[in-house]
């Protein structure tokens, strides 16, 4: 078996082109390291096994006829509860959507199954998005895989633990005051909040629809990139969507970056405390 620690979607990719282990194999692998973890993590709404087993069945038939795979096909992923997800529960987190199946998915599920992605789990959040902790949820709090005394944050706190504790290989979740930045930041794993209107909010639970943003919790900056160019693009059935000019997002990686600027707020700085403000100030030097 190959080795799968610490998986991202690049080497998972190679894995797979190479034959050194199979979509269904990689599945199953994250599926029983997620059962395991999520025992004390709490991170898991809704365990999504035998659609996601179907799934890699057909990647590993592409591979098997010779046909050229993308880079998230085979890829396990978990997903906000607040994204609708066509025959799979979905709750937002809520005990009033406790049995709703959705007729249809999310526009951003269906650019992710188009791309041969594996969706495995459903994971917790706030409520309705309502909160920083994943504290609020109606079934269970979420403990930071780091440290299970304290909170993953908020409110896409289900998906930043599960990708801090390989509980996937990536998440995506929904931002609209630090929704995915935040607990991004609490569990030491990388969140993307791009542009309004970059990415389809259609088949996505609304916690405030003029400032909902949707993208990607990962482990590393390049695969935040190669999912934003999976996700992105208008949608007609999104009016707020834009068509951008250049989807290529990982090939601006390497480049140079020197004459952009970063706008710090001082205005946030008070009243940090030493450590944090020290952090802080290390950062913006780097």
């Amino acid at each position: 078996m190959a080795n799968l620690d610490n998986l991202t979607i690049v080497k998972a990719h190679k894995l797979l082109i190479k034959k050194e282990i199979s979509a269904v194999e990689l599945t199953k692998s994250y599926l029983q390291i997620l059962k395991k973890a999520d025992q004390k993590i709490k991170a898991v709404l809704t365990i999504c096994e035998e659609q996601a087993l179907k799934k890699a069945e057909m990647v590993d038939q592409e591979i098997k006829k010779g046909e050229k795979i993308g880079l998230l096909a085979g890829i396990p992923y978990t997903a906000k509860d607040m994204f609708l997800t066509k025959g799979i529960r979905t709750t937002a987190a809520s005990k009033i959507l406790d049995n709703f199946i959705p007729p249809y998915s999310a526009s951003v599920i269906d650019k992710l199954d188009e791309a041969g992605a594996v969706l495995i789990a459903k994971v917790n959040q706030d409520e309705f998005a309502h909160g920083a902790s994943t504290e609020n949820s109606a079934y269970h709090p979420t403990h930071n895989p780091w440290d299970l005394g304290k909170v993953p944050g908020g409110s896409s706190g289900g998906s930043a633990a599960a990708v801090a504790a390989d509980m996937g290989i990536f998440s995506i979740g929904t931002d609209t005051g630090g929704s995915i930045r935040q607990p991004a930041s609490f569990c030491g794993v990388v969140g993307l909040k791009p542009t309004y209107g970059l990415v389809s909010r259609y088949g996505v639970v609304a916690m405030a629809s003029s400032l909902d943003v949707i993208g990607p919790i990962t482990k590393t900056v390049e695969d935040s990139a190669i999912i934003l160019e999976v996700i992105a693009g208008k949608d007609k059935l999104d009016a707020t969507t834009i068509e951008a000019k250049d989807y290529k997002f990982s090939a601006k990686l390497n480049g140079n970056i020197k004459k952009l600027k970063i706008g710090v707020i001082k205005q946030y700085l008070e009243g940090l405390d030493d450590y944090n403000k020290k952090v802080f100030d290390e950062a913006i030097s780097k």
